[in-house]
């Protein structure tokens, strides 16, 4: 091996060390049709708002599908009933100058319970929309592609 390939195949683990990984999981809330979305206090990059499915970090100790309930309850005052895993996002960001990678496994669930009122103070916002439209309203591709996904599954149960 070269010094050059041995010294930079030193150098490639604790540069990946150095790049903070996230955690997260999130769901698809259905019923009737609609899929709950929210508008998070937090703004985009540019400032504008976003439209996004409820999820958040999965805590230590606690299973993803664990996290996505909680998650959902917390952010959108809903009870809802997990029914199957529909993927993984996975995606990079820039926080403080660092590079995140950020992972977000998705739950499709139905709903059970609960009033959008009841949100916690991150969330300025939470409604229903029509599962079509948020295909297309949703600030996230990769949000968008998890709606498809539940679509995909509620056609293939029907």
């Amino acid at each position: 091996m070269s010094s050059k390939r041995a010294a930079k195949a030193k150098r490639a683990p604790k540069a990946r060390r150095e790049q903070a990984r996230e955690f997260s999981a999130g769901g698809v809330v259905v019923r009737d049709g609609q899929v709950v979305v929210i508008v998070p206090t937090r703004r985009a990059a540019d400032g504008s708002r976003v439209l996004a499915l409820p999820k958040g970090h999965v805590d230590p100790g606690e299973t993803p599908i664990e996290a996505a309930t909680r998650e959902v309850r917390e952010e959108t005052g809903i009870v809802a009933q997990p029914v199957r895993r529909l993927g993984e996002s996975r995606y990079w960001y820039r926080r403080d100058g660092r590079t995140i990678g950020k992972s977000v496994a998705f739950f499709l669930f139905d709903y059970v319970d609960g009033d959008i009122a009841d949100h916690d103070d991150e969330v300025e916002e939470v409604r229903w929309i029509g599962l079509r439209d948020a295909l297309t309203e949703l600030s996230h591709t990769a949000e968008r592609e998890m709606v498809e996904l539940a679509l995909a599954q509620l056609d293939k149960d029907r």
